[in-house]
């Protein structure tokens, strides 16, 4: 999705993600999605899912 790939997208980390490095998550949104990477790798896939989706997916971890 060419405004995920943007220079302009601001990312931000999971505030669960480690100081060691290791389970590092980013999330950015646009108007109708969300999108994930792995904050190890910025150049590699992106998953892209509207924001309905997330929010469901959200409320899934807060009942873990």
């Amino acid at each position: 999705m060419k405004t995920m790939a943007s220079s302009r997208t601001v990312w931000r980390k999971a505030t669960r993600s480690t100081v060691e490095g290791d389970n590092c998550v980013e999330v950015a949104g646009a108007s109708r999605v969300v999108a994930f990477r792995d904050s190890k790798d910025p150049n590699g896939p992106v998953l892209v899912v509207s924001r309905r989706d997330f929010g469901c997916f959200a409320q899934v971890l807060k009942n873990l």
